[in-house]
């Protein structure tokens, strides 16, 4: 029992009307207490299994790559979900030796298999959230965590979906782009049409600019008539 509430029941000694406004004070103050304090064990619990996922993660990361890629980390992702199989089969197999009616740890292998479903679901729309390893600064500071539930707040969590990852693959495979490569032969040939079309141009001028002068001489030319 937490010590606000103590106070509050140390408060209440004395025998009062159960419609007083005394007692209705104080059942309000105690249901408000009790809801402060399911809020603080269900995030307690949270954090603990946000934390145990990250431990896991941190156990089966690969030594020598950081960032991950997203093949890499879709592969993580599929394992961690198959975490509990090794566990189940030893269920299965204990249920099988001697036909036993009555499933021995029947509670256990509920919970995995309701967990590994959920997962799954999770995996399939929107993401099974952890720390965003495609970021190398997160990435070493998830290896270097010593499992202190205090420093979660520093870490950048985000969801890995089948789709997003699928997407994220697609995008880092990018054709290679064809390099052009041009050889002498080719160089040669255009730098030779590119000189015989300035030739061609240059022959032109110079030839009308011949037909222009022979007119003008023809022109000026003095008509001689032949009399008899």
């Amino acid at each position: 029992m937490s010590m606000s509430m103590k106070k509050v029941l140390a408060s209440a000694k004395k025998v009062m009307h159960p419609n007083s406004r005394k007692s209705i004070a104080i059942t309000k103050k105690t249901k408000r207490i009790t809801n402060r304090e399911k809020l603080k064990l269900g995030n307690a619990m949270k954090q603990n299994l946000i934390g145990e996922k990250m431990l896991w993660i941190q156990e089966n990361m690969l030594p020598d790559v950081c960032p991950y890629t997203p093949q890499l980390a879709d592969e993580l992702v599929k394992k961690y979900m198959a975490r509990n199989d090794e566990e189940l089969e030893q269920i299965s197999i204990k249920h099988s030796i001697g036909g036993r009616k009555n499933r021995q740890h029947a509670s256990r292998e509920d919970i995995l298999r309701m967990t590994k479903k959920n997962e799954e679901a999770e995996y399939d729309t929107c993401g099974i959230e952890i720390p965003d390893i495609f970021n190398p600064a997160q990435c070493e500071m998830l290896r270097k965590w010593d499992g202190e539930l205090r420093y979660l707040p520093n870490f950048k969590f985000t969801r890995f979906g089948k789709n997003h990852l699928l997407k994220a693959m697609r995008h880092s495979v990018k054709p290679a782009k064809k390099s052009v490569t041009k050889s002498g032969d080719e160089t040669l040939d255009k730098l030779m049409a590119e000189t015989h079309g300035k030739d061609s141009t240059d022959n032109k001028v110079t030839s009308n600019r011949r037909g222009t002068s022979d007119a003008h001489s023809e022109k000026d030319k003095p008509c001689f008539m032949e009399v008899e």
